[in-house]
């Protein structure tokens, strides 16, 4: 792609509507998109193969701007190519429901693949994008009929490499050899607190050659005709490795005063400097005008129709040759369940619940999972180098490998590629591949590890939420009760913390049947991720009345609306009304029952509540709560954690813990922290006595 007169105007068409908005609004990050705005040009303009009629087309190119707060580079980019996002959206920039936020949204605007802002996930989704789409090629494509076949593009900053997740991805991206990744790597040596240089001394094409990838350049940046031959060689590589295009840039081009400063990074420009920035590269045009040659040469709408087209002509011929492979297609990319599913999660759940086993709920995990993996191949699971500990594997998921010459998928003697990937200690890559991996359909992503180390995944776990994603987090060793290993590895604020994550559903189940619901329910949450906290140490199954488990027609009714009467007075032998409700979670609720048992020798009768979920609870009906917790009946909460969440349910008190624990064998803790039937009950009787 030869620079021309078209392609320049093109380019600044992006710099003069990004420095408008961003004057407009008072607030926003021009100098980023007017130096990247050949890039664009080269990509947008020659390679990227999407329609803006259709921006979910299934076989699109995904294009990603990790470095988000540059977020008016692709809303220029969805306006000018033909996206509904008319002008009037991009004079709105960074207003109260317009759809051209402060940084771009998933959901939000037509074209945006990813809500990216918080630097590193963007290129660590990107990961995800590719590893999606190279699984599902290995899994639907047939001789002849190539119907997923699409590159995934990143735009990137110098601030993506500084976070050390980029690390984490990168290593990935090279060691899964997706050589559909391409990402182009804006190297303007600016960031807010100016040059770079004396904090990132990397030498970055060395660092991503160590990681298996191809890298091209330093390119100049402002010449598309080499931005386009880069990524032109970077698609014609044979060798499987991922391309990091090195493109040198100068942040705010065409600013006379601003550009290569840090004054144009998060700041308007000013209508003085705007003003002489127009002068500077010869558009005369005023704010948010654009020349109809202009849009003609951006104008991606026919391209585009004719693109899917072509697909779809494909698609028709592999229906015809593999009516039920393409059938599963459709259904995968949909992210619709099996028809069989809710069979499946009845059969799972009465299962767990006749035999009634006495197990850690992380092996409850693993025992759903086996029936729900062989169930849905679109599960395609994990861990952080603890799946021995997290039990996220199972008969249906072999370890996802590639072969180190070709790159292609190993496959077994039935020919199915792994489905359980070993992400090494990686968690917080780990959860931002997740996100991807459900961002570009296809799969349902789990990820094992620790409850303590959600820590370092919380941000691409906030992301999930945010972006109402069906993600599925398996946190296991939920307490002190994982022992010897101390404090640094006993969660104490984690499950009060995730539960504070709007949109996130955190699930703590108290044994086998409560587990399988909660996986259930995990599948079924289509629009939102969920958190399984598990235990390391056995807990014994509780009897369950026919209400707990059935008798509504899936099965799940009770324990899937996250709290459920699990025993009243009489199943302790008392004939009298409950006194006061004792609400457990998780490895407690059998704490629970102990207590019921001793108050009742005391002729105190009391009620006992699981309560797993208790941001599925909160979003019951009134009228169900208050069955399960009764106005004017004292409450008293048990868990094994940070007690400030439990108020709100209006207890009385809290058997908890607001405090570090202690390494030593777990029914040492158990006892030295006082979680025992005993403590339980008197702090029922102290409740009652005031």
């Amino acid at each position: 792609m030869a620079p021309t007169p078209n392609t320049q105007d093109m380019a600044n068409a992006i710099r003069a509507l990004s420095m408008d908005a961003v004057q407009q609004a008072n607030s926003g990050h021009p100098g980023a998109p007017m130096g990247m705005a050949d890039m664009a040009v080269a990509l947008w303009g020659e390679h990227l193969r999407h329609n803006p009629a259709n921006p979910n087309w299934a076989n699109r190119d995904r294009f990603i701007l990790s470095n988000g707060h540059g977020s008016m580079l692709i809303y220029a980019l969805l306006h000018l190519t033909g996206y509904k996002l008319p002008i009037g959206e991009l004079k709105n920039f960074r207003q109260l429901h317009s759809k051209t936020a402060g940084h771009p949204e998933f959901g939000i605007t037509p074209g945006v693949e990813t809500t990216t802002g918080p630097l590193g996930q963007g290129i660590t989704n990107a990961v995800g994008f590719a590893l999606a789409e190279k699984l599902l090629a290995k899994e639907f494509n047939r001789e002849g009929h190539a119907i997923v076949d699409h590159h995934t593009y990143v735009f990137m900053g110098d601030g993506c490499l500084m976070e050390g997740i980029s690390h984490e991805a990168a290593a990935l991206a090279g060691a899964w050899k997706l050589g559909k990744l391409i990402a182009l790597y804006d190297d303007n040596g600016i960031s807010i607190d100016g040059q770079v240089a004396p904090w990132f001394i990397d030498n970055t094409a060395q660092r991503f050659v160590a990681y298996g990838w191809n890298v091209i350049g330093p390119v100049d940046g402002h010449d598309v005709a080499a931005v386009s031959a880069a990524i032109a060689q970077a698609k014609a590589g044979t060798d499987n490795r991922p391309t990091l295009i090195i493109s040198k840039t100068h942040i705010g081009k065409g600013s006379p005063n601003r550009a290569n400063t840090s004054k144009a990074h998060g700041e308007p420009l000013g209508a003085e400097e705007i003003k002489l920035t127009r002068e500077s590269i010869g558009w005369s045009h005023a704010p948010f005008v654009v020349p109809k040659e202009v849009y003609a040469d951006w104008d991606a709408k026919e391209k585009g129709k004719a693109a899917e087209a072509a697909w779809n002509d494909k698609f028709a011929a592999y229906k015809a040759a593999f009516p039920e492979l393409a059938k599963e297609f459709v259904r995968r990319m949909k992210g619709d369940l099996p028809k069989n599913f809710v069979q499946t999660a009845v059969d799972t759940v009465i299962a767990a619940h006749q035999k009634g086993e006495t197990v850690a709920s992380r092996k409850a995990s693993q025992l759903a999972l086996e029936s729900f993996t062989a169930a849905l191949p679109e599960m395609l699971g994990g861990s952080a180098d603890l799946t021995g500990s997290n039990l996220t594997n199972t008969k249906s998921t072999p370890n996802l490998r590639f072969d180190a010459l070709t790159g292609d998928v190993v496959t077994n003697e039935a020919g199915q590629g792994g489905r359980h990937i070993n992400y090494g200690v990686r968690e917080f890559g780990m959860a931002a591949i997740m996100n991807g991996v459900a961002l570009h359909g296809g799969f349902i992503p789990y990820g094992g590890t620790f409850l303590t180390f959600s820590d370092y995944s919380r941000n691409a776990i906030r992301m999930a939420a945010l972006m109402k994603l069906r993600v599925v987090h398996v946190f296991t060793h939920d307490s002190i009760g994982l022992g010897e290993d101390g404090p640094t590895h006993q969660s104490i604020e984690h499950a009060a913390s995730l539960r504070l994550i709007p949109n996130l559903d955190v699930w703590r189940p108290a044994d086998t049947a409560e587990t399988a619901v909660a996986w259930t329910v995990a599948l079924q949450n289509k629009a939102k991720p969920t958190a399984l906290l598990l235990s390391r140490q056995n807990i014994a199954y509780i009897a369950k009345g026919d209400s707990a488990v059935a008798p509504d027609a899936s099965g799940l009714d009770a324990i899937s609306k996250g709290a459920y009467v699990l025993a009243e007075p009489s199943d302790a032998g008392l004939k009298k009304k409950a006194q006061a409700v004792i609400i457990a979670t998780g490895s407690e609720v059998q704490l629970a029952i102990a207590a019921q048992k001793v108050l009742a020798e005391r002729k105190i009768a009391v009620r006992v509540v699981s309560m797993p979920s208790t941001t599925t609870f909160d979003l019951q009906s009134t009228e169900y709560k208050s069955s399960v917790l009764p106005a004017g009946v004292p409450r008293i909460a048990v868990e094994m954690g940070s007690t400030g969440g439990w108020w709100k349910y209006g207890t009385a008190a809290v058997v908890g813990l607001d405090t570090y624990g202690e390494s030593a064998p777990a029914p040492v803790l158990f006892k030295h922290f006082g979680f025992t039937a005993d403590n339980v009950a008197d702090t029922v009787e102290q409740v009652l006595r005031k």
